[in-house]
């Protein structure tokens, strides 16, 4: 039988060999092949690709089960803290700071962590006020001058949170984290185009480049748990970065009168509606070190933020300054404490919220006091 067109197999049919047909498509033989070979192949290759990427990634400190902290993960946490006895909400500090397993271990509940790197604490405190549902204890994590900044921080999402309630949303994150969860070379933040983007030191004098990010700190496991990266904790140069990059807390927004006034009017709306439904707030003041400290305190002291704060709203507040247990622990970048010492100043903050309001007790079984020794 004659093969269409009558040209060497293999070879191209185009319009011009099939004259009168109408919008002609053009064809071409597959030609024969060892089709399984090449498969197998190709499985071979992108197995031996995997496991060159996942040896590299364990190789940098990277670890399986470390999952991305992304805003549809933050919006399945904001659901469940509708029917939760307690929330968290705050930056960076508390978010690291607070290990959900030793709350739970000592009070027999566990929080829903929804603290926001770099976001304003206020900015999360007015949208658990606007929580209807939430009649829980609501901790306030903050940090002096991110509480009281003009703007939401990388948190602003909150206030667009339908955004992220799809089904491919939220399917996509279920995929990537049972990835995430077995897969190290996954880690977001060291993806080949992000570091291929921080090669670049800056952009042009002036404009802050890469190497003005904060790059990786965290890890990131199940229901948001948060911990200080190790390698943070034992590699100088992303330990000194991390301290470059925060820049010693200088570079900030004039906080003028005025702006303090307004975020302690807006804190104590959103107390009180939290508090007309039931529920109850407490704030809370982690860790930061002398060389943050100098800085935060010049711009926002003590007592016109934290002070004024606490007596504006009709709070109970616990401050890191009146925590034995919680001096001298680790921070190695200065502004989050390592993994151990987050542990220690959980135990510290927990045992004195349970003196504090009657919606927690100590567990008759709870372990033993820890103290700076466990950690540093």
């Amino acid at each position: 039988m004659q093969r269409e067109g009558a040209l060497p197999a293999g070879l191209r049919l185009t319009a011009s060999d099939r004259p009168g047909e109408a919008q002609p498509v053009p064809t071409r033989d597959i030609p024969a092949q060892p089709w399984g070979r090449i498969m197998i192949g190709v499985l071979l290759a992108l197995l031996i690709g995997v496991i060159a990427l996942e040896l590299n990634a364990r190789r940098l400190g990277l670890r399986a089960g470390d999952l991305d902290n992304s805003e549809v993960a933050w919006v399945e946490e904001r659901v469940r803290s509708d029917t939760a006895e307690v929330a968290i909400v705050g930056d960076s500090r508390i978010l690291f700071d607070t290990d959900l397993d030793r709350f739970e271990t000592l009070v027999g509940v566990r929080p829903v962590q929804l603290a926001i790197h770099g976001t304003s604490a206020l900015t999360l405190l007015e949208d658990a006020a606007s929580n209807d549902a939430f009649r829980g204890l609501l901790i306030v994590g903050l940090a002096d001058t991110m509480f009281f900044q003009p703007f939401d921080g990388y948190g602003g999402y909150v206030r667009r949170r339908n955004d992220f309630t799809s089904p491919s949303g939220r399917a996509g994150i279920e995929i990537d984290h049972a990835l995430q969860r077995r897969l190290a070379f996954l880690d977001s933040s060291y993806r080949l185009s992000v570091l291929a983007h921080r090669l670049d030191p800056d952009f042009r004098p002036g404009v802050e480049g890469p190497k003005h990010d904060i790059w990786k700190l965290a890890e990131v496991g199940e229901e948001r748990q948060t911990y200080m990266w190790p390698r943070i904790e034992t590699d100088e140069r992303l330990r000194e970065h991390a301290r470059w990059a925060w820049k010693g807390f200088k570079e900030k927004f004039p906080f003028s009168p005025g702006l303090v006034a307004k975020g302690h009017s807006r804190a104590k709306l959103a107390v009180d509606k939290i508090r007309a439904r039931g529920g109850e707030v407490v704030f809370v003041r982690p860790p930061s070190s002398a060389e943050l400290r100098v800085n935060e305190e010049a711009q926002i002291p003590k007592a016109i933020g934290w002070d004024v704060l606490l007596r504006n709203t009709r709070s109970a507040g616990i401050h890191f300054d009146d925590l034995p247990e919680a001096r001298g622990l680790n921070l190695p970048e200065w502004s989050h404490l390592s993994r151990r010492c987050a542990t220690v100043f959980t135990d510290a903050y927990v045992r004195r919220l349970v003196q504090l309001t009657p919606r927690l007790k100590l567990r008759a079984d709870a372990p033993s006091v820890l103290n700076r020794d466990h950690c540093v």
